[in-house]
């Protein structure tokens, strides 16, 4: 069985969260769900330095990871996933979708009204009471 350790970025500015949306895959179970931004850790790279870089990459964003929120080990039908979560934080909303079809600000409240991602669905959960 395949594994793959990835980190997520939990970005909140003035108290609303971003969550951002998959486009099609072939892999049905995460096609157009929602999950936290991220991306694989490469050889060698610090998580937070992956984190920087990631949402740099996805979302042109620049996020300042403030501390290690949540690691979640997930086992999808063809891969093990451990993704590192970390709250972060931005200074503007402004963001250009590279990867994803769609994103949302949202309250703590609103995060459960999203279709997530299995793994990523620890994370959501745990941030309502965050």
């Amino acid at each position: 069985m395949k594994k793959v350790e990835v980190v997520a970025a939990i970005i909140i500015f003035q108290n609303k969260i971003l969550c951002v949306q998959r486009g099609v895959s072939k892999l049905d179970y995460i096609s157009k769900k929602f999950e936290f931004p991220g991306g694989k850790i490469e050889s060698g790279e610090a998580k937070e330095d992956t984190i920087k870089r990631e949402i740099h990459e996805e979302l042109n964003m620049k996020i300042e990871p403030l501390e290690e929120f949540l690691t979640v080990v997930h086992q999808y039908p063809d891969f093990e996933l451990t993704m590192h979560s970390f709250i972060c934080n931005c200074k503007s909303t402004e963001l250009t979708l590279t990867e994803h079809i769609d994103f949302k600000w949202l309250q703590k409240s609103e995060l459960e009204d999203l279709d997530w991602a299995a793994a990523d669905i620890p994370i959501m959960k745990k941030l309502m009471t965050y």
